[in-house]
């Protein structure tokens, strides 16, 4: 990542339709509708020298103060070493941006990945192992 041009930043144009193409190849399905997802300000992006590498989305629960990080997707072509260093900043700035932007003090997610539940954890997660499905939540 050193040399890489790391940027974090919400969703512009083509975004989503972007998102379509890597849950088709990763999923086969579109699991979520444009209007179902957050506003722009809660869509993210990572990118590696241009090269969007994946994206996730910041939900805010009926009590401002928790968050629900989910549909994290990343482009199945970026096959760079650092694949697993910019998942891991993606998590990592969009928990700083849940409490700092969005004054969010607990985040949760689902992550039915285990590359995915490590990423968590090692970022302070806290993982509920008798959950079926992975579920992590973060105190801000």
């Amino acid at each position: 990542i050193m040399n890489n041009k790391v940027t974090f930043r919400t969703f512009k144009e083509g975004d989503y339709e972007m998102c379509c193409e890597w849950w088709r190849w990763w999923w086969k399905e579109i699991p979520v509708k444009r209007k179902v997802l957050p506003s722009n300000e809660r869509c993210f992006v990572i990118e590696s020298n241009d090269i969007p590498v994946a994206a996730v989305f910041l939900y805010a629960a009926v009590n401002p103060e928790v968050g629900y990080q989910t549909w994290l997707v990343s482009n199945p072509e970026y096959r760079q070493k650092d694949r697993r260093q910019m998942l891991e900043l993606l998590v990592a700035n969009v928990a700083k941006e849940a409490k700092e932007t969005w004054r969010m003090s607990m985040l949760f997610t689902v992550c039915v990945n285990k590359h995915m539940e490590n990423i968590h954890e090692s970022q302070g997660w806290h993982i509920e192992r008798d959950a079926p499905a992975y579920e992590a939540f973060k105190y801000l």
